[in-house]
């Protein structure tokens, strides 16, 4: 039998390229993300992706994360985000990320690292998410 190969309708090229990456891997400072490769902390949203440096935004462990980083989650079209707090809980979101998120009406999830990769997982599925991903303490 001899098939013709499938060519992806526009739409469905649209929706591919705004689909937020799935991370294939998650351990103690590793990460893979399918389609932007391996590192330790990610910044994920529709349509990409990028290592999540820290020192753009100045964000440590306290307060932790900070506007200025989900800020870029939003320009990119995350309509639900998902914040990781690490794998020991030690990164903290800021109450003023908190109350950006809440004034503006995005529904969000703070969770452990491994809990967050999965929830991310699955709501990248069907929905235009974003999330930051720090894979150590």
């Amino acid at each position: 039998m001899n098939l013709k190969p499938r060519v992806p309708s526009e739409k469905q090229k649209t929706e591919t390229a705004l689909r937020s990456p799935r991370i294939t891997h998650i351990s103690w400072g590793h990460m893979d993300v399918e389609g932007i490769g391996t590192g330790r902390d990610f910044k994920l949203y529709p349509g990409g992706g990028e290592e999540w440096d820290w020192s753009k935004t100045n964000t440590h462990h306290k307060p932790g994360i900070l506007p200025a980083d989900v800020e870029d989650l939003l320009a990119h079209g995350s309509t639900v985000i998902v914040l990781s707090r690490g794998m020991d809980l030690v990164l903290q979101t800021s109450p003023e990320t908190i109350q950006l998120l809440n004034d503006r009406g995005i529904p969000f999830h703070i969770e452990e690292t491994k809990a967050a990769v999965e929830l991310y997982n699955q709501l990248a599925e069907h929905e235009a998410i974003g999330g930051l991903f720090h894979s150590t303490c």
